[in-house]
């Protein structure tokens, strides 16, 4: 469709995500369904690898929930889809690699949408704050996720007063992993895009599990866990044909084929 929201481009195993909600990307519960689609369809493909999100133009990467769709009756209690807000929240056992390229402001569940993904590249004039404190609500996701991500008093400090982090700080503070010339963006998270999806896509599935599973659990607890064979993408990975082919390209000193089985 011509005027969705969402446009996608499929560049090998990489599935590319442009939100396109002129005048600012702003997402409405429309809008949010449709991405949990498109996440879960980018999840349960074989053949895609690493999903590649980003904001159409190079003023906003989004600055979250639609105010204009809620005036005009979307529900902030109503149904975002099967993902969740922006369809990466919430959407469960999603072993793929996600890289965010904020090109511009990145706000509210903006930010939230960019704290979904595992690796966050920013343009050089992105900016991020979480401003729900000055319309008298709260960052649900941000609240849980942005201490785990920076030092936690850096963290409050953007929840209880809404100030703006540059991208300079941002990646200062650790949530932003590199800073590009905007016009060198999207190159540059292209090819860390395809370089990840170079990889043994098992591994990195396992990877994927592994993280999000042993979060809260204890060190020994969690190792306990993967020795026992209970991660399910672990014990795919040590049975795959894909282990056998790293081992046999090692010993042959040439590049393994990654056949993702």
């Amino acid at each position: 469709m011509t005027d969705s929201p969402i446009r996608t481009e499929r560049v090998g195993h990489v599935l590319e995500v442009t939100l396109d909600r002129p005048k600012a990307n702003a997402i409405d519960l429309a809008t949010s369904r449709i991405m949990g689609e498109v996440f879960l369809d980018f999840r349960d493909d074989p053949e895609l690898r690493v999903a590649l999100i980003t904001g159409a133009g190079e003023k906003f990467f989004c600055p979250g929930w639609d105010l204009k769709a809620a005036a005009d009756g979307d529900a902030v209690d109503g149904d975002y889809g099967v993902g969740g807000f922006g369809g990466l929240q919430e959407l469960p056992h999603l072993n793929k690699p996600v890289i965010a390229a904020v090109n511009g402001i990145c706000c509210g569940g903006g930010l939230e949408l960019a704290l979904s993904a595992d690796i966050i590249l920013a343009a050089d004039h992105a900016s991020f704050a979480l401003p729900e404190i000055r319309s008298g609500t709260v960052a649900d996701a941000a609240s849980i996720k942005l201490p785990k991500r920076i030092p936690y008093h850096i963290a409050m400090e953007m929840l209880l007063t809404g100030r703006w982090l540059e991208a300079e700080e941002a990646a200062r503070w650790g949530f932003v992993n590199h800073i590009y010339p905007g016009a060198e963006l999207m190159a540059q998270a292209r090819e860390m895009a395809q370089l990840i999806a170079s990889g043994p896509p098992l591994v990195n599935a396992a990877i994927k599990e592994i993280v999000r599973e042993a979060e809260d659990m204890k060190f020994q607890d969690a190792l306990n866990r993967i020795t026992k064979s209970q991660f399910k993408t672990v014990e795919t990975l040590y049975t795959s044909e894909d282990q056998l082919e790293g081992a046999r390209a090692f010993a042959e000193k040439r590049d393994p084929v990654w056949k993702g089985r």
